[in-house]
């Protein structure tokens, strides 16, 4: 259906822009809501600015972090993917270098994201992929919930510019309009954030210390992989393997499988005791399916509900329908690390066939997850894969692969730990969606108010 806008002159001239894009109804909807009621702009009230525009100087031994787009989600970080910032740069930067209570938002990519920069990430520094938003006057986490509401997230869209790369640029976002917010609750939104994120904290813990149980089991607590730049093999180890590549036979490899081979508990090959999902599913063109790929999983095993799309447009991919109790492995060398474990909200969820599904009989599915996020695991995963980035391993190869048949004590304690650290996250995110209804709510009700008083008059 064709939308239709009428703007004066003087709002075209306000806006420097023409394009029909910039004055949809729905971005002026929300823009004349904001404005029913005190207002400013965010120059006036913040101190905003990009990342480094210079080449990144990267350093592996360093401490600083280097927040780029990709860390920012919804009011919260994920830093798993993050890289380092050589310690020079860092101070010839003082303007990037972040502080406390600084907001990021994703400038590139999903732009729009955005979350608080907490004392616990610093030293960090930004490169030019994100914004800098740092106020005394107002709450950054009421900034940052309210970028990330409708009334946020519809300004970052209208201002966004260019097609191939999309990019929200500073001076756009300088003229953000913000709503006026009590201070009481400005204070009551900071709370539920901050609680938000003690969950997540608290959440983490839970499942570092059922990875701790797993590693103390099986003697791997302390291990770190030693790489040879000498070491032999013999001819018959070659044919077996049917590889002739040096890599596959560091010694590293050998060390931990001994280590699951003398495991008291026992182990197996995964192709005894594991079931696979391996039935095609074909999605119908005109129902609506929730799609995970592998860029929807992150690093922590957190996967990010996405919005329900229709079979006719969801990729080639799309070929697995998913089970509460499943895990889902990445088959893909580029991103060994992208696992998760499938709840109850994400029954029937459709998956990209570059995962692997299985469950087991013999070990439950928490303490497989973890398993397969264990450094130990990914080690034997990176050496039956082939190729590079876009490589990966064959069923064959993964179902070769030895798996500790972990005791039944063990795997219980992982098994609630991983629980409830799932029950924590999701109610951390379950509070930070809430707040941002209120923040939505907020706005709403005194526009009402408004528009009430107006009539009235």
């Amino acid at each position: 259906m064709a939308q239709i806008s009428i703007v004066s002159k003087k709002d075209i001239e306000e806006a420097g822009r023409f394009d029909a894009e910039y004055f949809k109804p729905e971005y002026l909807e929300v823009e004349a809501k904001i404005k029913s009621k005190e207002y400013t702009l965010f120059e006036d009230f913040s101190f905003i600015t990009d990342g480094i525009h210079s080449s990144i100087n990267f350093d592996k031994k360093s401490k600083i972090l280097l927040f780029s787009a990709k860390a920012p989600k919804e009011n919260m970080f994920d830093i798993s993917g993050l890289s380092y910032i050589s310690e020079k740069q860092h101070i010839r930067n003082p303007r990037t270098s972040l502080q406390e209570n600084d907001v990021i938002i994703s400038t590139v990519g999903t732009i729009g994201n955005c979350a608080v920069i907490t004392e616990d990430l610093l030293p960090a520094n930004s490169d030019r992929h994100v914004g800098i938003i740092r106020s005394k006057e107002i709450s950054p986490y009421l900034i940052s919930t309210f970028l990330l509401s409708k009334y946020g997230r519809m300004q970052s869209l209208r201002n966004v510019v260019g097609n191939v790369q999309p990019n929200l640029y500073i001076r756009d976002m300088k003229k953000f309009i913000f709503p006026y917010f009590p201070h009481s609750f400005q204070l009551q939104i900071e709370r539920m954030v901050k609680e938000a994120h003690e969950k997540q904290t608290l959440s983490k813990q839970l499942y570092k210390e059922a990875e701790e149980l797993l590693l103390k089991e099986l003697d791997l607590i302390n291990y770190k992989p030693k790489h040879k730049l000498t070491f032999e093999t013999t001819k018959k180890e070659v044919e077996q393997a049917k590889r002739f590549d040096s890599e596959y036979f560091q010694p590293k490899y050998d060390d931990i499988i001994k280590k699951i081979e003398e495991y008291e508990g026992g182990w197996d090959y995964v192709r005894n005791i594991f079931k696979f999902n391996k039935k095609n599913f074909f999605p119908k063109d005109n129902e609506l399916y929730s799609y995970i790929p592998l860029s929807k999983v992150s690093n922590n095993g957190e996967i990010e509900i996405p919005e329900k799309e229709l079979g006719k447009n969801l990729p080639t991919r799309a070929r697995r329908k998913v089970k509460t109790g499943e895990v889902i492995l990445s088959s893909i060398s580029g991103s060994l690390e992208t696992s998760a474990l499938i709840n109850e909200e994400h029954e029937n969820f459709i998956v990209s066939n570059g995962f692997y599904v299985f469950k087991s009989n013999k070990i439950n599915s928490e303490t497989l997850l973890v398993i397969f996020k264990s450094k130990f695991l990914l080690i034997i995963l990176q050496r039956i894969s082939k190729g590079a980035i876009l490589g990966g391993y064959d069923l064959t190869a993964f179902e070769s692969c030895k798996i500790p048949i972990i005791s039944q004590p063990i795997q219980t304690q992982i098994s609630e730990k991983i629980q409830q650290s799932h029950k924590l996250r999701k109610e951390s995110k379950e509070l930070l969606e809430l707040a941002k209804q209120k923040v939505e709510q907020e706005i709403e009700n005194e526009s009402k108010k408004y528009i009430k008083n107006k009539e009235t008059f």
